[in-house]
C-alpha cells in the first residue's frame, strides 16, 4: 500500500490468465484459463486507490479485463469470430479497431476509423462496467477493442491490444502513453496547487 500511495499512475498490463468469472458470477467455461489470484489482488487494490484518488489509469488487454470486472462489468470467455484475435505478438497487425468520434480516446490516436492493431486475446469485455463506456469495437465482429471512463476529470482508458508492443514505430501506440504521461502530470500539478494553497 506504501508503494501504491506513491504512484502517480495506474497501468495493469496484459497476462496470460483469465479473471475467475464467479468474480461476476458466471459459470467457468472449459475454454477459459486458470486465474491469477495474486494478479488480481494487487490490481483491485490498484484501482481502488487510483478511483479513490482519481490517478490516471491505462489497462491493456486483461487489464481491460480487469477494469471492466472490477467496475461490476462482465465478459465473454471466449470469443466465436472469424477474426483472429488471438493472433499473438508475433503479428504486427491482427485486425483494425474503429473508434468513436469524439471519444477521448479518438483524441488521442486523432483517428476514428481502421485504426491498425495487433491482438492476443481470447476474451473480451461484454456488459460493460460502471462509469465506463465503449469507445472501440472491431468492426467486423463488433468485439469491445477499447473503453473509457465516463468522469471528466478522471483518466481512465482501457484498449484490448498492446501498444507497448509497438511503442518504438507507432505513433498512436506512443500517444497512448503520451497521455497517460500528460494526464499524471496534470493531476500532480493540481495537487501541488491545492497544497500549497493550504
Amino acid at each position: 500500500m506504501k508503494l501504491i500511495e506513491r504512484c502517480d499512475a495506474v497501468v495493469l498490463p496484459g497476462s496470460k490468465a483469465d479473471i475467475d468469472p464467479a468474480k461476476y458470477e458466471a459459470a467457468r467455461d472449459r475454454r477459459t484459463n486458470a486465474s491469477d489470484p495474486a494478479r488480481d489482488t494487487v490490481d483491485e487494490l490498484l484501482l481502488q486507490d487510483a478511483y479513490n484518488m482519481k490517478k490516471p489509469v491505462l489497462a491493456i488487454c486483461y487489464g481491460l479485463q480487469a477494469l471492466n470486472v472490477y467496475r461490476t462489468g462482465t465478459l465473454v470467455q471466449h470469443i466465436e469470430s472469424a477474426t483472429n484475435h488471438a493472433a499473438g505478438r508475433k503479428v504486427a497487425v491482427a485486425h483494425t479497431v474503429a473508434v468513436e468520434d469524439g471519444s477521448k480516446l479518438a483524441g488521442i490516436l486523432r483517428s476514428t476509423q481502421a485504426v491498425p492493431v495487433n491482438s492476443s486475446h481470447h476474451q473480451s469485455a461484454d456488459v460493460v462496467g460502471d462509469g465506463l463506456r465503449v469507445v472501440a469495437r472491431c468492426p467486423e465482429d463488433g468485439i469491445v477493442e477499447a473503453v473509457e471512463g465516463t468522469s471528466p476529470d478522471h483518466f481512465v482508458l482501457g484498449v484490448q491490444w498492446h501498444p507497448e508492443r509497438s511503442v518504438d514505430d507507432d505513433e498512436p501506440s506512443r500517444a497512448i502513453f503520451c497521455a497517460l504521461v500528460e494526464a499524471a502530470q496534470a493531476r500532480h500539478e493540481r495537487l501541488k496547487g491545492e497544497f500549497e494553497s493550504v
